[in-house]
């Protein structure tokens, strides 16, 4: 079965609190507060739309929201009050030039091959507006590095039994493992999962090959410097002009 999808709905739910979700959404709407409209600003893997259905509901980026996001349960699960399509990130429904900003968090962008990775942030590019601003989540590539075998077994609130384990590879990058979660009524989804993690220096370049300019490196959502074991690897890049 896919990763992205049931199981992957089901076992992170639990996990992703209201409170986080609100920090993760308040630096959102910072990161893309000085960009101008009318142009909407797309989340790239929405989900069931924890970021888009706050920040398209107030403050600086109310109405310009639209969700982006293959998996269909996840629509139709998605949270009420911003538009969403169902595309995939390789080949982006949109015109070029018709978007003032993207942003896609948990490393949404690389869990394909690095070829795809660089015809993703192509695409990006070719929707973006000269100018306008990409925003995405990641992890230091030092600290998978450090810490390279994990391992996890927890019940969850529905009973469920949720299993995971990982390998990550420094040579490669990847970060390679199987979660399994196991229903209270029986059901067992199991799914393998590849996510590439990459040096900062590295994403950068990728950054400049495929039409972006680094504009700032966070290591968290208090806009802290990046570090090798921060917490989280936030980059924003403007699409070049020319």
């Amino acid at each position: 079965m896919s990763f992205f999808g049931e199981l992957y709905l089901r076992s992170t739910l639990p996990f992703l609190s209201e409170a986080v979700t609100e920090k993760e959404a308040e630096y959102l709407a910072r990161a893309f507060a000085d960009v101008p409209g009318p142009e909407p600003i797309i989340d790239l893997g929405c989900g069931h739309g924890r970021h888009a259905s706050r920040l398209n509901a107030s403050g600086p980026l109310a109405g310009r929201i639209i969700g982006l996001e293959l998996d269909a349960l996840s629509l139709a699960m998605r949270r009420p009050g911003f538009p969403a399509v169902q595309g995939d990130l390789k080949a982006l429904p949109f015109r070029p030039e018709s978007l003032a900003g993207a942003y896609a968090w948990y490393s949404t962008l690389f869990a394909f091959t690095d070829a795809e990775h660089v015809h993703i942030l192509r695409e990006v590019a070719r929707v973006l507006r000269p100018g306008g601003r990409l925003v995405f989540q990641t992890v230091p590539y030092e600290r998978l590095a450090e810490s390279p075998g994990a391992s996890f077994r927890q019940t969850l609130p529905d009973g469920s039994v949720l299993e995971e384990q990982s390998r990550f590879d420094a040579v490669t990058g990847r970060d390679m493992g199987q979660r399994t979660l196991s229903l209270p009524t029986g059901r067992r989804l199991t799914a393998s999962y590849s996510i590439r993690y990459y040096p900062l220096a590295e994403l950068q370049r990728l950054l400049e090959s495929t039409g972006f300019s680094t504009e700032w490196v966070h290591g968290g959502l208090a806009g802290e410097p990046p570090a090798p074991h921060a917490a989280d690897l936030i980059i924003a890049a403007q699409r070049r002009r020319g």
